[in-house]
């Protein structure tokens, strides 16, 4: 089949094709949702080893004598207890402190910084970034220049090693190394969106797909499958982990979204730092909830949520827990309603269906 008129293709276009994949638009990306089924693929994540094309998140490499002072005050976390090899969840806000995006930061070198963006941002993250470059350092939107694989589940250590010389059992959750994965340079990350151990492989793009297969072949005593961005998606959710357009946006700031410990503000100066230190002060009027169903129903996003009869608030994200076997979700409620153990209701096709409020994450991986 040819790719679908004004969608973007990753490198691996042609393979997901080849493993029956069914595509959609992700984004203004053409990806692939499912191969065997999304419960499936769910399932072998976190009992066995998962391959997903992730090509389509983007890339910022900000590099110069100053691009330390030009990423932390793009930026929440603290940037300085960054070590070289090193990896940071952070925000990227505007000066109203809603969210532009939620990055990884990566530090190269005292003058080199990566970022790992979210694929329909990318543009407009590298454009704010320039936006507010006071300093002596240079913003490259270097996207084409990777393809990006995660490796997620129980194996995924067992199966990458295979390929690689860099000894993996050293490299530590939200760390990151240049090596080589199949003879081939590749920056290899602990990191994942899935809740399981497991790494995130930048890769020259030409080689993707031969890359693609070799993983394919190394895990296939593990079970290994590929998979979708359907099963990413509920493999997230279970971990609690936001979205953006979802969990965070424009709208949102991280204190709402209960991500509070990404914002340091003994670092000094930083955009959205005004804002966030008056709703420090002054306390959040919502904020993000868990919730599982206790009727019959999917509370999907986007749906209302009512307490004691009345709308309060908004589902970001829901849908069934494949490990859990439950309906659940979160969603957003004045801060005073949010506390655990609340019965609330849904909007389901017009009636009101009952959940009840509940501690996030839903799952956590056994150590």
């Amino acid at each position: 089949m040819t790719p679908s008129a004004g969608l973007k293709q990753t490198p691996l276009y042609s393979v997901h094709r080849r493993h029956g994949a069914r595509m959609v638009d992700f984004g203004g990306w053409e990806m692939p949702v499912q191969y065997s089924g999304i419960v499936e693929e769910h399932n072998t994540v976190r009992r066995a080893v998962g391959l997903f094309d992730v090509s389509h998140m983007g890339e910022i490499d900000v590099r110069g004598p100053q691009a330390f002072e030009l990423v932390n005050f793009v930026t929440t976390n603290a940037l300085a207890r960054l070590r070289a090899g090193q990896i940071q969840y952070s925000g990227l806000l505007y000066e109203h402190g809603g969210y532009v995006d939620d990055i990884l930061v990566h530090k190269v070198a005292d003058d080199h910084y990566f970022l790992c963006v979210n694929a329909s941002n990318q543009e407009k993250d590298a454009r704010h970034i320039q936006a507010h470059n006071r300093w002596d350092a240079e913003v490259e939107l270097s996207s084409d220049r990777y393809a990006q694989l995660a490796i997620q589940g129980p194996h995924a250590a067992a199966t990458l090693q295979k390929l690689t010389a860099v000894d993996l059992a050293s490299l530590r959750y939200y760390w990151f190394t240049d090596g080589e994965v199949c003879g081939t340079p590749a920056r290899i990350s602990r990191t994942g969106y899935t809740g399981e151990d497991g790494f995130e492989i930048y890769i020259p793009p030409e080689e993707a797909p031969r890359i693609w297969d070799k993983i394919l072949e190394a895990g296939k005593e593990f079970g290994i499958k590929p998979c979708g961005l359907g099963a990413r998606n509920t493999l997230r959710l279970e971990a609690a982990m936001p979205l953006y357009g979802h969990e965070i946006s424009a709208e949102i700031t991280p204190f709402e979204a209960g991500l509070g410990w990404t914002v340091k503000m003994e670092k000094g100066d930083f955009l959205g730092r005004d804002r966030l230190e008056r709703q420090q002060r002054e306390g959040v009027r919502r904020k993000l909830t868990g919730f599982e169903m206790t009727g019959r129903g999917i509370g999907r996003d986007g749906y209302e949520v009512y307490v004691d009869g009345s709308p309060a608030g908004w589902v970001t994200s829901g849908g069934p827990s494949p490990a859990l076997n439950k309906n659940i979700g979160l969603c957003y409620l004045p801060a005073e309603l949010a506390a655990t153990g609340r019965k609330i209701q849904i909007s389901i096709r017009g009636q009101l269906v009952e959940a009840i409020t509940v501690p996030t994450p839903f799952y956590k991986r056994a150590k």
